[in-house]
């Protein structure tokens, strides 16, 4: 390209430019992403995945599982609760497991 005096142009820079201001929050949001589906369950996860994400709170807890489901999962050491309802739970945990548990019962995951 030339410019109004009939000297070469470089458009590639603000090609660049734009590109660079597209690609930077569109990596932003691929890195966060990840961080937004561990905090909430979407309804398209399968009815293991929301197990697993359930007791994977429990078990950073302390929680002692009592199945063989959950001690091939998880295992049992490091445990110190029995109760599930003993566990020491933030009310963020709290709410992302009631929100895990309604996705379960939607989704008519097995008990």
């Amino acid at each position: 390209m030339s410019d109004s005096q009939g000297r070469a142009t470089n458009n590639t820079q603000p090609q660049e430019a734009v590109m660079s201001k597209l690609l930077i929050p569109a990596l932003a949001l691929g890195l966060a992403l990840p961080l937004f589906a561990a905090a909430t369950p979407a309804a398209a996860q399968s009815c293991e995945d929301l197990w697993y994400q359930r007791n994977e709170i429990y078990k950073a807890q302390g929680y002692c599982f009592r199945t063989q489901r959950g001690i091939s999962a998880f295992g049992n050491a490091g445990c110190q609760y029995d109760n599930v309802e003993d566990v020491p739970l933030s009310a963020t945990q709290r709410r992302v497991i009631a929100d895990i548990q309604r996705a379960e019962r939607t989704s008519r995951c097995p008990r």
